[in-house]
């Protein structure tokens, strides 16, 4: 595996349903109660912030669980509610003074491949849309919720050694 394009990201930007979760939405009687997230991608979220590389979630849904989990984990850049996902990392690359060759992402789905085009390197879950695992530049072996994370975390750190 080619990771050059890896090597020197400094912000890593990651959607949060079927990516940071399962995908899958637990709704009860009064609306979205649960989100699921794996304790091994807070671990490489952690350890790649100690590392020096940024971290945003951009999602399209609102949560409060995420962001008590983006709290807890201290990732200071949460975007929720946001449809053009691509836009709103364009406006954080500007205040970061970022160019899109250093960013990841991590996605699952077809309304992400603006995401998926602008960063220099792109992750699809093992699990993604077929058209999301075919346009990015790595996929996991990890399906979303289930450490893809985490994976990309590690493979992040290894690029930078």
């Amino acid at each position: 595996m080619n990771l050059e394009p890896a090597a020197n990201i400094a912000l890593l930007v990651l959607d949060v349903d079927g990516v940071l979760t399962d995908g899958r939405l637990w709704f009860g009687p009064g609306g979205e109660t649960l989100k699921v997230f794996h304790v091994r991608d807070g671990a490489g979220i952690k350890a790649l912030q100690a590392a020096g590389v940024a971290v945003a979630i951009i999602s399209g849904r609102r949560s409060d669980a995420v962001s008590s989990r983006a709290t807890e984990l201290g990732v200071r850049y949460v975007y929720q509610g946001i449809a053009d996902k691509a836009a709103a990392c364009q406006q954080l690359l500007a205040e970061l003074r970022l160019a899109p060759a250093q960013t990841a992402c991590v996605v699952d789905d077809t309304p992400d491949l603006p995401l998926l085009a602008l960063c220099g390197f792109s992750v699809a879950v093992a699990d993604a849309h077929p058209a999301v695992r075919a346009a990015a530049s790595h996929v996991t072996r990890a399906a979303g919720g289930a450490g893809a994370v985490r994976e990309v975390c590690d493979l992040l750190i290894a690029a930078r050694a």
